[in-house]
């Protein structure tokens, strides 16, 4: 079994690679391959709403000039996702959002490719701004129809300077702990005979008359 681990910082090594990092080593005790996948500091697009994945049906998206196609194919391929963004301006980092608005996009067009994969977020931060950040990460787990696991606490972790994180004993346990669960959901699903629900065709409504 396999987590991709995705780094929404623009620092290679900073504080959510070393909290991505933590969870990284917990899982791998519990036999699961990880990778960490930097989305980097160069410029994402974000969604148009073209609504060309849905039409190609090819599981990508029409722009290809950034890593959003290697990243879906990733993602795709992993049996677990990590969502990992530092906290700016109370929110997610704006490569993280624009990776995940054309990600899971072309995921619901084609099919729900992470439709009960594992998956969890976690959100760095220095200070505050923390629990809001976590809930936008998680809207994009919600609406897949993944399967969340929980941990002790919020998977937050405090720190500014690179690797400052470590220091934050309550936030490295409570990844630890996530991470244990994460794996352990995972080893049930793989082991369990029982079939999943069949997907649904969606019921599209708005509120104009």
């Amino acid at each position: 079994m396999k987590v991709l681990a995705i780094n929404g910082s623009p620092h290679k090594k900073g504080n959510t690679y070393h909290a991505l990092n933590v969870m990284k080593e917990k899982l791998e005790e519990q036999g699961i391959e990880v990778e960490i996948f930097d989305l980097g500091n160069k410029p994402i697009r974000g969604c148009t709403g073209c609504g060309a994945c849905a039409k190609n049906k090819d599981k990508k998206c029409i722009f290809s000039d950034d890593v959003v196609n290697e990243g879906i194919q990733k993602m795709e391929e992993a049996d677990g996702i990590i969502l990992g963004s530092p906290v700016h301006f109370s929110a997610m980092s704006g490569a993280m959002k624009s990776f995940l608005d054309r990600a899971f996009y072309v995921q619901g067009s084609n099919g729900g490719m992470f439709r009960h994969k594992v998956g969890c977020s976690v959100a760095v931060v220095r200070r505050s701004g923390e629990v809001a950040t976590f809930d936008q990460l998680n809207h994009y787990l919600l609406y897949s129809e993944m399967i969340v696991p929980s941990g002790n606490y919020w998977a937050a972790i405090h720190g500014r300077t690179p690797g400052e994180v470590l220091q934050d004993k309550e936030g490295v346990q409570t990844l630890q702990v996530l991470a244990n669960n994460m794996a352990w959901i995972m080893k049930v699903i793989d082991q369990s005979n029982i079939v999943p629900p069949a997907r649904v065709n969606k019921e599209w409504t708005h509120f104009i008359r």
